[in-house]
């Protein structure tokens, strides 16, 4: 082998081996992270991914999904031109067709829609990933629709509304000044895995670690002083038991009460009824392991809370339980506070970045008037604090027409397996006119469109970013967009002008529309493109706790509201609670049929580290590390019904069945089953009911459901 060789070999950068570093960013998780990513590309190839050491956000480390980016973009299945169905929806026929052509039918089938039904007819939907989401609001609103609706519907905006309802903003855990972590559902190896350092860093100063988990994780294992192995769904209840140990130790912040908090009175007496025997019982707890950690969190302050962002939510009781969690950190005087959990005002896309933009002014200057939105008045909370449709009642509209018909979908990476009864929407889908979705991969939910539009990478756009400590970034792409997909701006821009929306801003194109948003924060577009790593924007300022409390929250009191006067609008004729009430996070299937016929319960979602919902199952790296789907059981229950290590089992519901390989385990309580959600071949919401929804936020039950299971024959099964 010649020195070449081995050089290429080694993927080597330099001008012999003509091997270029670009840098890019990861898409493949939350827009809260996206690591910055060294690309080793040669002749338009990317060879390999490394983060970036130099990066301000991850200083270089990347996660095991992180480094599947290469596999991700390069995978078999990518949509490579426009296509036209030629088959029954579902059946997976097409043809392709030009991008004008497919542009052509989209405009003339939407119009057609909204000449016969009206503009609300057509729903726009956004799933993965979020950052085109200001130019598709904005697209929406200019076809004339209300109805623009996302994955928020059930990922983290329910626990941003908790946030909002009870202190004006949501707030995040200053771990760096903690000497106390309360980590709820934290489990940071697999998921925000740069959360770790910090939570290490405080143990090694002396600070405490108590981690509230149903399941023993590598956090559990790694960084706990106290692990609290809650029942899925008690969390509610942990929380207002911990405040009356808190209340009744003195151990409550009574000078911060008294001068920024609303409602203490009713809330400090409706903690009384959670004695510690009682909430023991209720979460499957210790009594003495409760008082400790309590005793803990209150007294050797500073104390941070770590909540989840969706973890919490996705229970039928979660969004109160959320509140109940943040209501601990005005009772013991730690919200805006150092070493607390203070609120950090969003820059852009959930992002912040201590700037403001004009994201939001971006969309609702088109805002339609006059339109009820699809679910309105179903969950008020949301129709008040969220400007899209809450898209748990999108499959029951599309059925049943009512109150008005949606005849049409236009999706940017629309997935159903979201969905609890997947079915269902799939159902619903079928009976639409007409369905467009654009995506990367010809997956489960591009199949039934009328039209599939290629979209591309995060490696083959560009795309504005902003992190924490005040930086922005229009990265560059890496290589060319494969085959003929484009950017999912680009295809709202040119569909734009396609349609003849006669936006004008739209018409200019992603750029422009940038440097609208970022208008006063000291840089431009121009200026972004002059590099290729985040940069300082001149406008940000860090935000410094006390300040939010200082200029009073944003809230009807303009305080920390235990008592939320929002939700007290809702009491009268929707039955909302102001308090963070507790209530049985399986209300709907708690009779004694219920219990006999499905005695498991069942946590859907859970985190491991090679995948995140649906978007590495069809990855090969990703996807050797778990061949199959598999549940998780503990080893007694497995026992008990003869079931072993790699067992083929049928899980299932009232609402569905499906057969994966049983996964035996000692880190999950018996009564409990979780499994990893995202599958095509193993789709577990299947298993959950479209009607098992907190009355909140709407969101799902996916983390809290009854559920069976069998082991499979073999013969006939």
């Amino acid at each position: 082998m010649t020195e070449l060789e081995r050089l290429l070999k080694a993927k080597i950068p330099g001008e012999r081996t003509g091997i270029e570093i670009k840098h890019s960013l990861c898409a493949i998780c939350s827009p809260g992270h996206h690591c910055g990513l060294d690309c080793y590309v040669k002749d338009g190839v990317i060879l390999k991914v490394e983060g970036t050491p130099d990066h301000p956000y991850n200083r270089g480390k990347i996660c095991s999904k992180g480094v599947n980016n290469r596999q991700y973009v390069y995978r078999a299945d990518r949509i490579r031109t426009p296509l036209r169905r030629v088959g029954e929806r579902g059946e997976g026929k097409f043809e392709p067709v030009s991008w004008e052509e497919a542009y052509k039918i989209i405009g003339e089938k939407l119009n057609a829609v909204k000449a016969q039904y009206g503009p609300q007819a057509v729903a726009f939907f956004s799933g993965y990933c979020k950052w085109y989401r200001p130019l598709f609001h904005r697209f929406a609103y200019s076809f004339g629709s209300i109805n623009y609706g996302t994955d928020d519907s059930t990922c983290n905006q329910a626990s941003v509304v908790a946030g909002m309802v009870t202190s004006g903003a949501p707030a995040g855990p200053d771990t760096g000044r903690a000497n106390t972590f309360l980590g709820w559902a934290f489990s940071g190896y697999y998921s925000s895995h740069l959360s770790i350092a910090g939570v290490r860093a405080l143990k090694e100063r002396g600070g405490k670690v108590i981690i509230v988990d149903p399941r023993i994780t590598p956090a559990v294992k790694n960084l706990a002083d106290i692990h609290l192995q809650i029942n899925p769904g008690t969390d509610g209840a942990l929380a207002l038991g911990m405040a009356k140990i808190i209340i009744e130790n003195g151990w409550a912040d009574m000078d911060f009460i008294k001068k920024y908090t609303h409602g203490y009175e009713q809330y400090a007496q409706y903690v009384k009824q959670f004695g510690l025997e009682k909430v023991a019982s209720i979460c499957g707890l210790d009594p003495a392991d409760i008082m400790e950690a309590t005793r803990i969190f209150a007294t050797n302050g500073p104390a941070a809370i770590n909540q989840s962002a969706s973890t919490m939510v996705h229970f039928i009781n979660g969004f109160q339980a959320f509140r109940a969690i943040l209501c601990l950190s005005a009772l013991t005087g730690n919200f805006d506070q150092p070493g607390g959990n203070f609120p950090n005002p969003p820059t852009y896309l959930h992002k912040p970045a201590g700037f403001t933009t004009r994201e939001h002014e971006f969309y609702t200057c088109k805002k339609p008037e006059g339109q009820r939105r699809i679910a309105e008045g179903k969950f008020p909370v949301w129709d008040l604090m969220c400007d899209e449709f809450q898209a748990m009642d999108l499959a029951r509209q599309i059925i049943e027409g009512t109150p008005y018909p949606v005849k049409a979908i236009f999706g940017l990476g629309m997935n159903v397996k979201m969905f609890p009864a997947t079915d269902k929407l799939i159902e619903a889908i079928k009976q639409l006119d007409f369905f467009a979705d654009a995506d990367l991969f010809m997956n489960q939910t591009a199949k039934y469109a009328d039209i599939v539009l290629p979209s591309c990478s995060s490696l083959e756009r560009s795309e504005f970013k902003v992190y924490q400590g005040g930086y922005a970034v229009l990265t560059k792409p890496v290589i060319e967009p494969l085959y003929e997909s484009k950017s999912d701006t680009d295809i709202l821009c040119e569909l734009a002008r396609s349609m003849k929306l006669g936006d004008e801003m739209l018409e200019k194109g992603y750029e422009a529309c940038i440097d609208w948003i970022i208008d006063g924060c000291g840089l431009t577009v121009a200026d972004l493109k002059k590099h290729d790593m985040p940069v300082p924007v001149p406008a940000a300022k860090p935000v410094q706790p006390g300040q939010y409390l200082a200029k009073g929250c944003k809230t009807p009191t303009g305080k920390f509201e235990f008592y939320s006067e929002t939700l007290a609008r809702f009491t009268k004729d929707c039955g909302l609670e102001p308090l963070p009430v507790y209530s049985d996070p399986l209300a709907d299937e708690n009779s004694d049929d219920m219990r006999r016929d499905y005695p498991f319960l069942l946590s859907t979602g859970v985190r491991v580290p090679n995948t995140i919902h649906s978007r590495l199952h069809e990855v090969p790296w990703a996807r050797s590390l778990r061949p199959d789907p598999c549940c998780e059981i503990n080893r007694e229950d497995a026992a008990a019904l003869g079931i072993a290590e790699g067992d083929d089992v049928a899980l299932y519901s009232r609402h569905g069945e499906i057969r994966v390989k049983a996964r035996l385990t000692r880190k999950i309580k018996r009564g409990q089953i979780f499994m990893v959600h995202g599958y095509t071949e193993a789709n577990v919401n299947l298993l959950i009911g479209e009607k098992h929804l907190d009355p909140y936020s709407g969101y799902p039950g996916f983390k809290g459901a009854r559920c069976n299971i069998r082991k499979l024959s073999g013969v006939g099964e």
